[in-house]
Protein backbone atom coordinates (compact mmCIF):
# COMPACT_ATOMS: atom_id res chain seq x y z
CA UNK A 1 0.00 0.00 0.00
CA UNK A 2 1.40 3.38 -1.39
CA UNK A 3 2.23 6.17 1.34
CA UNK A 4 1.22 4.13 4.17
CA UNK A 5 3.30 4.48 7.40
CA UNK A 6 2.50 1.78 9.58
CA UNK A 7 0.65 2.17 12.74
CA UNK A 8 3.12 0.77 15.20
CA UNK A 9 5.62 3.15 13.86
CA UNK A 10 3.63 5.98 14.22
CA UNK A 11 2.78 5.35 17.95
CA UNK A 12 5.83 4.34 19.33
CA UNK A 13 7.86 7.00 17.60
CA UNK A 14 5.22 9.60 19.18
CA UNK A 15 5.75 7.74 22.63
CA UNK A 16 9.48 7.93 22.50
CA UNK A 17 9.50 11.67 21.94
CA UNK A 18 8.33 11.91 26.14
CA UNK A 19 8.37 8.46 26.96
CA UNK A 20 11.25 5.66 27.76
CA UNK A 21 9.94 2.40 25.44
CA UNK A 22 11.95 -0.77 26.21
CA UNK A 23 11.15 -3.74 24.53
CA UNK A 24 9.99 -6.78 26.27
CA UNK A 25 11.53 -10.63 25.44
CA UNK A 26 8.63 -12.42 24.29
CA UNK A 27 10.73 -15.51 22.99
CA UNK A 28 9.02 -18.17 20.82
CA UNK A 29 5.67 -15.77 21.06
CA UNK A 30 7.18 -13.44 18.76
CA UNK A 31 6.49 -15.14 15.68
CA UNK A 32 3.71 -17.65 15.50
CA UNK A 33 2.73 -19.43 12.04
CA UNK A 34 0.16 -21.85 11.30
CA UNK A 35 -2.01 -22.75 8.15
CA UNK A 36 -0.47 -19.83 5.94
CA UNK A 37 -0.91 -16.95 8.73
CA UNK A 38 1.78 -15.45 10.35
CA UNK A 39 1.39 -13.65 13.48
CA UNK A 40 4.64 -11.25 14.28
CA UNK A 41 4.58 -9.48 17.78
CA UNK A 42 6.25 -7.09 19.13
CA UNK A 43 5.60 -5.93 22.90
CA UNK A 44 6.84 -3.11 25.36
CA UNK A 45 7.36 -1.48 28.71
CA UNK A 46 6.55 2.45 28.32
CA UNK A 47 7.85 4.02 31.34
CA UNK A 48 5.71 6.55 33.14
CA UNK A 49 3.10 4.96 30.78
CA UNK A 50 1.98 1.53 30.85
CA UNK A 51 2.55 -1.30 27.95
CA UNK A 52 2.43 -1.01 24.22
CA UNK A 53 1.89 -4.20 22.15
CA UNK A 54 2.38 -4.05 17.97
CA UNK A 55 1.36 -7.42 16.10
CA UNK A 56 1.56 -7.66 12.54
CA UNK A 57 -0.56 -10.45 10.61
CA UNK A 58 0.03 -11.30 6.88
CA UNK A 59 -1.93 -14.34 5.48
CA UNK A 60 -3.03 -15.59 1.79
CA UNK A 61 0.51 -14.62 0.50
CA UNK A 62 0.06 -11.19 1.52
CA UNK A 63 -3.32 -10.98 -0.25
CA UNK A 64 -4.40 -9.96 3.64
CA UNK A 65 -2.64 -8.38 6.49
CA UNK A 66 -3.73 -7.00 9.95
CA UNK A 67 -1.65 -4.35 11.92
CA UNK A 68 -3.31 -4.07 15.38
CA UNK A 69 -1.59 -1.65 18.17
CA UNK A 70 -2.48 -1.63 21.70
CA UNK A 71 -1.67 0.86 24.57
CA UNK A 72 -2.39 -0.35 27.98
CA UNK A 73 -2.13 2.78 30.15
CA UNK A 74 -1.68 1.92 33.70
CA UNK A 75 0.08 4.84 35.36
CA UNK A 76 -2.53 7.76 33.61
CA UNK A 77 -6.39 7.22 34.06
CA UNK A 78 -6.58 7.77 30.29
CA UNK A 79 -8.56 5.42 27.54
CA UNK A 80 -7.56 1.68 26.33
CA UNK A 81 -6.01 2.25 22.84
CA UNK A 82 -6.64 -0.08 20.63
CA UNK A 83 -5.97 0.69 16.63
CA UNK A 84 -5.99 -1.67 14.19
CA UNK A 85 -5.82 -1.69 9.76
CA UNK A 86 -6.76 -4.40 7.43
CA UNK A 87 -6.25 -4.87 3.82
CA UNK A 88 -7.58 -7.57 2.35
CA UNK A 89 -8.01 -7.99 -1.49
CA UNK A 90 -7.53 -4.24 -2.20
CA UNK A 91 -10.04 -3.02 0.16
CA UNK A 92 -8.58 -1.34 3.77
CA UNK A 93 -10.30 -0.47 6.85
CA UNK A 94 -8.70 1.53 9.57
CA UNK A 95 -10.27 1.49 12.89
CA UNK A 96 -9.09 3.61 15.91
CA UNK A 97 -11.18 2.70 18.70
CA UNK A 98 -11.16 3.82 22.77
CA UNK A 99 -12.32 2.05 25.35
CA UNK A 100 -13.76 3.08 28.68
CA UNK A 101 -11.32 1.68 30.97
CA UNK A 102 -10.86 4.52 33.61
CA UNK A 103 -10.74 4.99 37.03
CA UNK A 104 -12.98 8.53 37.08
CA UNK A 105 -14.80 9.56 33.89
CA UNK A 106 -13.07 11.09 30.69
CA UNK A 107 -13.36 14.63 29.79
CA UNK A 108 -15.94 15.46 27.22
CA UNK A 109 -13.50 18.17 26.10
CA UNK A 110 -11.21 15.26 25.23
CA UNK A 111 -13.38 13.19 23.75
CA UNK A 112 -14.82 16.02 21.42
CA UNK A 113 -10.82 16.34 19.96
CA UNK A 114 -11.32 13.13 18.61
CA UNK A 115 -14.79 13.41 17.08
CA UNK A 116 -13.49 16.50 15.13
CA UNK A 117 -10.84 14.15 13.24
CA UNK A 118 -13.77 11.88 12.79
CA UNK A 119 -16.13 14.20 11.56
CA UNK A 120 -13.86 15.63 9.04
CA UNK A 121 -14.07 11.97 7.53
CA UNK A 122 -17.47 11.72 7.73
CA UNK A 123 -17.55 11.55 3.43
CA UNK A 124 -15.47 8.06 4.27
CA UNK A 125 -18.12 5.11 4.20
CA UNK A 126 -18.04 3.14 8.33
CA UNK A 127 -17.23 0.11 9.20
CA UNK A 128 -20.30 -1.91 10.31
CA UNK A 129 -19.48 -4.64 12.42
CA UNK A 130 -21.86 -7.17 14.62
CA UNK A 131 -23.16 -6.60 17.62
CA UNK A 132 -20.43 -7.02 20.25
CA UNK A 133 -19.75 -7.56 24.30
CA UNK A 134 -17.48 -3.85 24.06
CA UNK A 135 -19.46 -1.80 21.97
CA UNK A 136 -21.23 -0.37 25.42
CA UNK A 137 -17.50 0.64 26.82
CA UNK A 138 -16.60 1.87 23.02
CA UNK A 139 -16.24 5.76 22.81
CA UNK A 140 -18.43 7.45 19.37
CA UNK A 141 -15.46 9.67 18.94
CA UNK A 142 -13.66 6.47 17.95
CA UNK A 143 -13.34 5.66 14.03
CA UNK A 144 -14.43 3.09 12.16
CA UNK A 145 -14.41 3.34 8.11
CA UNK A 146 -13.42 1.31 5.25
CA UNK A 147 -13.06 1.08 1.64
CA UNK A 148 -10.36 1.35 -1.43
CA UNK A 149 -7.94 3.81 -2.64
CA UNK A 150 -7.95 5.29 0.91
CA UNK A 151 -4.48 4.50 2.08
CA UNK A 152 -2.95 8.36 2.57
CA UNK A 153 -6.21 9.24 4.40
CA UNK A 154 -6.57 6.58 6.70
CA UNK A 155 -2.75 6.92 7.62
CA UNK A 156 -3.06 10.75 8.24
CA UNK A 157 -6.31 9.91 10.44
CA UNK A 158 -4.33 7.46 12.45
CA UNK A 159 -1.50 10.32 12.95
CA UNK A 160 -4.07 13.02 13.97
CA UNK A 161 -5.48 10.16 16.10
CA UNK A 162 -2.42 9.67 17.78
CA UNK A 163 -0.92 13.12 18.18
CA UNK A 164 -3.94 14.04 20.30
CA UNK A 165 -3.84 10.96 22.27
CA UNK A 166 -0.22 11.98 23.40
CA UNK A 167 -1.09 15.84 23.89
CA UNK A 168 -3.68 14.16 26.55
CA UNK A 169 -1.28 11.46 28.07
CA UNK A 170 1.22 14.12 28.49
CA UNK A 171 -0.64 16.02 30.82
CA UNK A 172 -3.20 13.45 32.14
CA UNK A 173 -2.97 13.15 36.14
CA UNK A 174 -1.36 10.46 37.60
CA UNK A 175 -3.26 7.29 39.11
CA UNK A 176 -3.16 3.94 40.95
CA UNK A 177 -1.20 1.77 38.77
CA UNK A 178 -2.62 -1.67 40.31
CA UNK A 179 -6.52 -0.50 39.98
CA UNK A 180 -6.30 0.65 36.63
CA UNK A 181 -4.51 -1.98 35.61
CA UNK A 182 -7.03 -4.26 37.23
CA UNK A 183 -9.35 -1.77 34.98
CA UNK A 184 -7.08 -3.10 31.75
CA UNK A 185 -7.08 -6.73 33.24
CA UNK A 186 -11.02 -6.82 33.08
CA UNK A 187 -11.55 -5.97 29.53
CA UNK A 188 -8.74 -7.96 28.49
CA UNK A 189 -9.94 -11.01 30.25
CA UNK A 190 -13.60 -10.63 29.14
CA UNK A 191 -11.89 -10.62 25.42
CA UNK A 192 -10.61 -14.13 25.89
CA UNK A 193 -13.98 -14.94 27.33
CA UNK A 194 -16.28 -13.69 24.94
CA UNK A 195 -13.74 -13.40 22.18
CA UNK A 196 -13.32 -11.01 19.10
CA UNK A 197 -12.23 -11.48 15.17
CA UNK A 198 -8.49 -11.96 15.91
CA UNK A 199 -8.74 -13.86 19.30
CA UNK A 200 -10.74 -16.35 17.59
CA UNK A 201 -8.39 -16.92 15.09
CA UNK A 202 -5.70 -17.22 17.01
CA UNK A 203 -7.69 -19.74 19.24
CA UNK A 204 -8.56 -21.28 16.84
CA UNK A 205 -5.02 -21.97 15.51
CA UNK A 206 -2.78 -22.05 18.48
CA UNK A 207 -5.08 -23.02 21.21
CA UNK A 208 -6.66 -21.44 24.20
CA UNK A 209 -3.53 -21.27 26.30
CA UNK A 210 -1.75 -19.48 23.56
CA UNK A 211 -4.88 -17.43 22.56
CA UNK A 212 -4.44 -16.46 26.56
CA UNK A 213 -0.94 -15.41 26.95
CA UNK A 214 -0.87 -13.37 23.64
CA UNK A 215 -3.72 -11.61 24.81
CA UNK A 216 -3.81 -11.13 28.40
CA UNK A 217 0.90 -10.99 28.45
CA UNK A 218 2.15 -9.61 25.19
CA UNK A 219 -1.44 -7.34 23.93
CA UNK A 220 -2.90 -6.08 26.68
CA UNK A 221 0.08 -6.64 29.43
CA UNK A 222 -1.98 -7.57 32.56
CA UNK A 223 -0.03 -11.15 33.04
Amino acid sequence: MGNRRELGDIVKSLLEKSYTVVPEDIGTDARLSKSGMVFDTRSYTVEGVGHLCILNMNAMLGLMKMETVVLSAFEKDVPLVNFDWVSAFGKETQLNEFYDTQISPYPQKKLDEFMKIKDGDRDIADYVSAAAWYDGILYPCSYRKTGKGLTKRFSSAAERYTEVFADQLNSAAACDPEAKKEKVREFAETLVEKGGPAVNQVTKLFGKETAERLVLGHMYGVR
